[in-house]
């Protein structure tokens, strides 16, 4: 079966043309960024002095292949965009970020996650190939092997420092009309994590079939997970897109249905929990509030404002209310470390709920290991738990911000974890260096941004280039 072109048609190599001019445009010496309506990032960057590369319209799916499983993405595509293209197939990438926004590009090069994490990894490794605008000017093709594989290996979480992809062949899997769901409590984080490490070896829990896994931590004594079963009959859907809350469901309903479109944005509705901060989960407000704008893009747009022109927190030092530290990470932990993680982090940052999401870097469908991947070192063929906290913590006095998340970083280290770098890093460049492949990274950019051209990883991750 040929694979079928979606939505109107789209001119990938004028789009690609228009990218290669803009870039040619830069002058020599100056940053180098895209120009993106949205944005997942809560890393302050300072202000460009040029204009934006024009992505305007890269933002397409070429084609789905719904025999051969796999889709033509181009690298500013959002993943809502993506799923509204391969769902009438039944199928799916085999990971979709969280968030309706979430472009390809952006999961690929800076790192996403959600529950089929367990069995499927990254996004990054259902990718077959990649077009990539290179800080020399030049597209390659780069695969997991041949001429350009060093690249394709460290392209993921490179943000941008080795260049940006224009097109992406990713593998897509089966999905049903509906989710069904089984929200699991446990009081002991010792027995969480067994749970987590029989499903995602049996890939079953009680004898039912398990196809995504995540869960929340409300507190030490009362976490949950949910178990997500991909099936065509199912008893009618819930819906947490208009009054019901989908995070609270967890403690309301020890089984639950969604349809798989719902499935897959669950968490964007409310941002998680997120939306609380803006009033939205208060009845009134929330029936005040336009549909339309329950999604996490919105939010971010607030959030924004809020960094600009700090009307919360003038207001709250006219009520003599601390300054407060943003606290917005996602950290990757071994399996055997998590139980104590969340303890320490319970009761030295407080913040709560977390979001728990577990990761095994994807196997081989054939013999041999599983690949690497340099700039985000995980272990092949170890269990890691993503622990995600988004919100704000006062800073304490004799303290300066930024002390907690340094605090968090130095203890994910020890815990022999890692940190995406979507938010705020305070790494010196040494131990940068030594967390995100940084020999690996100056032999790719030496070779393909001879010039360097393009924004380093760590004056974008930590320096806010």
């Amino acid at each position: 079966m040929r694979a079928e072109r979606v939505d109107h048609p789209i001119d990938h190599d004028q789009a690609v043309d228009t990218l290669r001019r803009s870039y040619a445009a830069v002058p020599t010496g100056e940053p180098v960024r895209l120009a993106k309506r949205t944005s997942n990032l809560f890393r302050p960057r300072s202000a460009p002095r040029t204009p934006g590369l024009d992505v305007s319209a890269l933002n397409g799916v070429l084609s789905v292949d719904p025999t051969g499983r796999t889709a033509d993405v181009q690298g500013m595509c959002t993943y809502e965009d993506l799923v509204d293209a391969t769902l009438p197939h039944g199928l799916m990438p085999l990971v979709v970020p969280q968030l309706r926004t979430i472009t390809l590009g952006g999961a690929v090069t800076g790192l996403g996650i959600e529950s089929t994490s367990f069995r499927n990894g990254l996004p990054h490794e259902s990718v077959r190939e990649l077009d990539v605008l290179t800080g020399s000017g030049e597209i390659v093709t780069a695969r997991p092997d041949g001429e350009h594989a060093e690249l394709f290996t460290a392209f993921p979480n490179s943000l941008g420092s080795l260049g940006y992809a224009t097109r992406l062949r990713i593998e897509l899997q089966p999905v049903g009309r509906y989710v069904a769901l089984r929200n699991v409590r446990f009081t002991r984080l010792e027995a969480l994590t067994d749970a987590i490490a029989e499903v995602t070896a049996t890939r079953s829990w009680a004898g039912e079939p398990v196809d995504a896994m995540d869960g929340v931590m409300f507190s030490p004594g009362e976490a949950y997970l949910v178990f997500a079963t991909f099936t065509d009959a199912a008893d009618p859907p819930s819906d947490y897109t208009g009054q019901a809350i989908y995070y609270r469901s967890l403690r309301q309903r020890t089984r639950d249905v969604l349809t798989a479109y719902d499935y897959l944005w669950r968490w964007d509705t409310d941002w998680f929990w997120c939306s609380a901060a803006f009033g939205a989960q208060h009845p009134v407000v929330r029936r005040l509030w336009p549909a339309r704008y329950r999604r996490s893009d919105f939010y971010h747009r607030l959030v924004r404002l809020e960094h600009r022109h700090q009307v919360a927190a003038r207001i709250d030092r006219l009520r003599g209310q601390p300054a407060r530290e943003r606290v917005v990470q996602d950290v990757e932990i071994p399996l055997n470390e998590t139980a104590d993680f969340l303890r320490w982090f319970a009761s030295t940052v407080g913040m709560n709920p977390v979001w728990l999401c577990p990761l095994r870097l994807r196997e081989p469908a054939g013999p041999g290991s599983a690949r690497s991947w340099p700039l985000y070192p995980l272990r092949p063929g170890h269990d890691y738990v993503n622990i995600g906290f988004w919100g704000s913590v006062p800073i304490a006095p004799g303290a300066a911000d930024g002390d907690v998340n340094r605090t968090i970083e130095r203890r994910v280290s020890e815990s022999g974890g890692h940190k995406s770098l979507y938010s705020d890093a305070y790494y010196d460049r040494d131990a940068f260096d030594r967390l995100y492949g940084g020999d690996t990274w100056r032999a790719v950019k030496d070779r393909y941004d001879p010039d360097h051209r393009l924004t380093g990883l760590y004056e974008k991750a930590v320096a806010r280039a």
